[in-house]
């Protein structure tokens, strides 16, 4: 293949994947990884995706890591249908945790009239939009600040997080396939979100369709890992029959109702 086609190639598969390894193209094209990484080093050089150790993400993924307002407005409907259902299964008196995320971000004003809640948080955002209610007894664990994401990371963070038992979390990831589980496009983050995991009794996954049957960057977590889906009603009904099989439970919204 020639260098021209071999770089369609890489654009269109970092395109269906987010993040290509450089030895699965090696495999795929029959070329050394040589070739592979001086192809990839000059499609970032014209700002077409960013290198990641062992392969490369395609460059929007940036975006998607430090802009939190601009993606609060993404898919703004489906998000909040998620968070509406997802409120649903908070109870009074439990201990939940939101996860960051401008998806969960949303459930805030799906529980403020809730009494007895303990939420737990490393999102600035949630800790902003329910530190006036004096009804949730409100958590902000301890760590690095990461200003252009609103939300707190790092080892602090995750040593912070072993002095908690959480009843009920409610977290995100930037892909969710059966094969490889729950990915994200930045390793600080699936940390947290895989520690939130161990640390819960139940968890809740909250993502649009967009997610689920895409790798992200940062494979964090097994599917079995998790209980509950709630999404909405676009998932291929494939991927939700293969779910079901595994003990997962799929909640879905419709925003026709």
């Amino acid at each position: 293949m020639i260098k021209e086609n071999r770089k369609k190639y890489l654009l269109n598969l970092i395109e269906e994947e987010d993040f290509v390894k450089v030895s699965d193209i090696a495999k795929q094209l029959d070329i050394t990884k040589m070739t592979v990484r001086r192809d990839l080093n000059e499609l970032e050089e014209k700002g077409f995706l960013i290198r990641k150790y062992g392969g490369a993400v395609k460059s929007e993924a940036i975006t998607n890591i430090f802009t939190f307002d601009k993606r609060l407005k993404e898919m703004e409907d489906e998000k909040d249908a998620i968070c509406r259902k997802a409120a649903d299964f908070i109870e009074k008196n439990d201990t939940i945790f939101i996860d960051c995320g401008t998806t969960l971000y949303k459930i805030c004003k799906y529980i403020k009239d809730k009494k007895g809640l303990r939420v737990i948080t490393n999102s600035l955002p949630v800790v902003s939009e329910l530190i006036n209610h004096k009804n949730i007894h409100l958590t902000l664990i301890g760590g690095k600040i990461i200003h252009e994401r609103k939300s707190v990371y790092g080892s602090m963070a995750l040593k912070n997080l072993n002095e908690y038992h959480i009843h009920k979390s409610f977290i995100s990831a930037n892909g969710l396939t059966i094969e490889n589980g729950l990915s994200s496009y930045d390793e600080q983050e699936g940390e947290i979100t895989q520690k939130i995991i161990e640390k819960s009794s139940v968890n809740y996954l909250l993502c649009d369709s967009s997610k689920i049957g895409k790798n992200s960057y940062y494979i964090f977590s097994p599917i079995t890992s998790i209980q509950n889906i709630i999404t909405d009603d676009k998932v291929d009904k494939k991927i939700i029959k293969k779910l079901k099989k595994l003990k997962i439970k799929i909640i879905t919204t419709n925003l026709k109702k």
